[in-house]
């Protein structure tokens, strides 16, 4: 691996769905958080970093993402931007059944900075998926959003669910930072300081203990 990362900016499934559509961003707040997501794909192409961008599709009787409505289509603020790559999924992971995996081989790419929606679902499968892969993984958490849940498990918020994900990430699967940070890093060719689960828990283990 190269002391200067070689990286790709993978913006996951930014589609009308997540922000008009039946599928609304509860936190960050969308339009902050979609900001965020044209900033880095600005930045990576001013800084010769590929941006691929991934469009989640369902049949066109599914509830969400049918192919061809207009909760399927990119945002405009993707969609007018430059990209490198388009990939085509239908399951949470950018990785499964399509050639994410050949496309960052083939260009040499060591480190996948992931951006877009959501959370705890494509985001979730597809770093899990890039760490498992030897992947160096970044994680944009203000250019990226969870939705709320409520089900026979249980409920919890937006923000709830973002935050501890972010927690889990950092602690083992991706280095996560906000959006300014990562561009200052790719500007200086350094890689985002990551941490891991011995000192993650350590620390909370003592917060608990002090409280």
């Amino acid at each position: 691996m190269t002391t200067t990362p070689r990286r790709a900016l993978l913006v996951i499934d930014v589609q009308n769905e997540y922000i008009s559509g039946n599928l609304p961003i509860d936190y960050p707040p969308v339009q902050a958080s979609l900001a965020c997501i044209g900033r880095a794909m600005d930045a990576a192409e001013a800084a010769g970093v590929p941006v691929i961008v991934v469009q989640h599709r369902g049949p066109a009787t599914a509830p969400l993402f049918a192919e061809g409505s207009d909760g399927w289509q990119l945002h405009a603020s993707v969609a007018a931007r430059p990209r490198a790559h388009l990939i085509g999924k239908t399951m949470p992971s950018a990785f499964a059944g399509t050639d994410l995996a050949l496309w960052l081989s083939a260009h040499e790419i060591d480190t996948l900075t992931v951006s877009g929606y959501m959370t705890q679902n494509c985001n979730a499968s597809t770093i899990f998926e890039a760490c498992h892969a030897g992947l160096q993984v970044e994680y944009l958490s203000d250019a990226s959003g969870a939705v709320a849940y409520e089900n026979g498990a249980g409920a919890a918020s937006g923000e709830e669910i973002h935050r501890s994900f972010c927690a889990v990430f950092h602690a083992r699967f991706a280095a996560v930072a906000d959006t300014a940070a990562w561009i200052a890093a790719v500007r200086a060719g350094e890689r985002l300081p990551s941490d891991n689960i011995a000192a993650s828990n350590r620390r909370a283990r003592a917060g608990l203990a002090a409280a």
